[in-house]
């Protein structure tokens, strides 16, 4: 389930869906968050003899004709740790940045002929929440990138990313041509 290794190895990639003659923008693999268990603002990974959940996200360019909307794509892939709650449902998803928390609103995604990404599991939930650039430039900026999701028994299950993003991200928005300009 390791989403092609390190997070350096995570490309921007580009193609036009015909279907909708949009052009979409993301990363050839999404970013996968691995869950962690807070100690002491240390985080332990934890899949002792278990199936655990796995998040992956990914920034989404949606272009139609120069119109751009930018979307947070999202997938959880519930291991037999805990049920995770519908991410799709109010406040189901915060992210975690550096010294900022951001509760993810959901959106609809464009219809279009294929997503952005490929769900790793097919048991797993996918949705789309809200980017703006500013937050983009945010998680890219960040050391720090988690997400905490709601589970079914509303406690909460906290994924950090599995290395430093920060470089990914960073070649993600300059590819799409967003600078700091």
């Amino acid at each position: 389930m390791n989403a092609c290794g390190t997070p350096a190895s995570i490309k921007p990639v580009e193609y036009l869906d015909d279907r909708t003659a949009m052009t979409v923008g993301s990363l050839k693999q999404p970013i996968e968050l691995v869950p962690s268990l807070r100690q002491g603002g240390l985080h332990v990974i934890t899949n002792i003899g278990k199936r655990v959940s796995f998040a992956y996200l990914g920034p989404v360019e949606w272009d139609r004709s120069g119109s751009i909307v930018y979307g947070l794509w999202v997938h959880i892939a519930p291991g037999n740790d805990r049920p995770i709650a519908d991410i799709r449902s109010e406040a189901a998803i915060t992210i975690v940045l550096d010294n900022s928390t951001r509760v993810l609103t959901p959106i609809d995604a464009p219809q279009l002929g294929r997503g952005a990404y490929q769900a790793v599991a097919s048991w797993g939930q996918t949705a789309y929440f809200e980017l703006t650039v500013e937050m983009l430039k945010q998680m890219a900026a960040s050391e720090k990138l988690e997400l905490n999701v709601r589970a079914a028994d509303d406690s909460i299950v906290n994924f950090a990313a599995s290395g430093d993003t920060r470089e990914t991200l960073s070649d993600y928005m300059h590819a799409r041509g967003i600078t700091d300009d």
